[in-house]
C-alpha cells in the first residue's frame, strides 16, 4: 500500500511533495499525492494574521492525520505553529534550502515606489530598508503575485527564494542577505509530519537532515519564548547554532536584535525569553495595533 502524502494544491506545495516522493521512492517505498484545501488557501484576500495566522494552512492537513486518510503531510516548516495537536510529530526535516528573502524586480533599487508583501516582518523590515516606499498588500500563490508584479501593481514583490528555487524560477532581482532581513523562523525548510507510530517514524528517519533539524528546532525554541508567530514582525535565523533574532514596529522605525552562539534547546530557550522581555513592548503594541488578543 503507499504511502499516502497530504498536500495543498498550490504549484509549491506540489513541488515541495513531489521532492518528498522522490526520496521516498529512491528508498524503495511507494507513494501516492492527496491533496487538500486548507483555510489559508480558500481565503486569500486578506491578510493571514486576520483569518488565523501560521496554522490556517496546516489545521485541514492535521486533521488529515488524524483521521487516518494521509500517512504524512508535507509543509513549509514555517507555517507550521509552535503548539501542535498530541499525537503528531515532526518526523523528517529536509536538508534546508535558502533562507533568504527574495525581491523580484527589474528595475534598480532606487526606481522603487510600491513593493508588495502582506507579511509584517517583511513589510517592516522593507519600510525601513526603503524609506519613503509604499508596501502594499499581497497575497495569493507564486503566480498570483508574480502576475500583480507583471501588471503594474508593484514595483517589486518580496517571495522567499527557497519557494523560487523549488519551482525552477530565476526572476530577475535582489537576494536580502538573511542577516540583515532576518527571515521568518525556520524559512527554507521543508518539514514532515506525520503520527507518533514507529513504522512511520522508522521510514522518516532515513530523509531527516541532521544539521537542519538542529538549526531549525533551535529557532522553534526560540519562536516558542518569544510568541506572536506572523502576528510580530519578527525575524528568527539560526546558521551552525549561530542564533540571530529581531522583533521590529510595525513600521520598521524601531527594533530590538540579539545573536549569539546557542549551543542547544535550553541555551535557545533563555535566548528567546531575552529576546521576549527586551522587545516586550513592541510584541504587545504589535498585538493591540492589529487587535489580537495575546496573554
Amino acid at each position: 500500500m503507499p504511502l499516502r502524502i497530504g498536500t495543498r494544491a498550490s504549484k509549491l506545495a506540489r513541488a515541495q511533495a513531489e521532492k518528498v516522493c522522490r526520496l521516498l521512492e529512491g528508498r524503495g517505498e511507494e507513494t501516492e499525492i492527496v491533496f487538500i484545501s486548507t483555510a489559508g488557501d480558500e481565503k486569500t484576500n486578506v491578510p493571514l494574521h486576520e483569518i488565523g495566522g501560521q496554522g490556517v494552512f496546516v489545521r485541514a492537513l492535521d486533521d488529515a492525520l488524524n483521521q487516518g486518510t494521509i500517512d504524512l503531510a508535507v509543509h513549509s516548516m514555517k507555517d507550521i505553529p509552535a503548539i501542535r495537536p498530541d499525537g503528531l510529530v515532526t518526523s523528517a526535516i529536509l536538508k534546508r534550502d535558502s533562507p533568504a528573502d527574495f525581491l523580484v524586480t527589474d528595475k534598480d533599487l532606487t526606481e522603487l515606489r510600491r513593493i508588495g508583501t502582506s507579511s509584517t516582518r517583511r513589510t517592516a523590515q522593507f519600510s525601513r530598508a526603503f524609506p519613503g516606499v509604499t508596501i502594499g498588500p499581497l497575497r495569493g500563490n507564486v503566480d498570483t503575485r508574480l502576475q500583480k508584479l507583471r501588471s503594474g501593481d508593484y514595483d517589486a514583490i518580496v517571495l522567499a527564494e527557497a519557494g523560487l528555487q523549488r519551482l525552477s524560477m530565476t526572476p530577475d532581482g535582489y537576494q536580502m542577505d538573511p542577516t540583515v532581513h532576518v527571515p521568518s523562523p525556520n524559512q527554507g525548510t521543508i518539514a514532515i509530519v506525520t503520527r507518533n507510530e514507529s513504522e512511520i517514524l522508522g521510514i522518516m528517519e532515513h530523509i531527516d537532515d541532521q544539521e537542519s533539524r538542529t538549526d531549525t528546532m533551535l529557532e522553534r525554541r526560540v519562536m516558542e519564548e518569544i510568541g506572536g508567530g506572523c502576528f510580530t514582525p519578527l525575524g528568527v535565523y539560526c546558521k551552525n547554532r549561530y542564533m540571530i533574532a529581531e522583533v521590529l514596529s510595525l513600521e520598521g522605525d524601531r527594533s530590538f536584535r540579539l545573536e549569539r552562539l546557542v549551543h542547544d534547546t535550553r541555551a535557545a530557550g533563555l535566548f528567546g525569553q531575552e529576546v521576549r522581555d527586551k522587545a516586550g513592548d513592541l510584541i504587545r503594541e504589535a498585538f493591540v495595533r492589529l487587535g489580537i488578543s495575546h496573554g
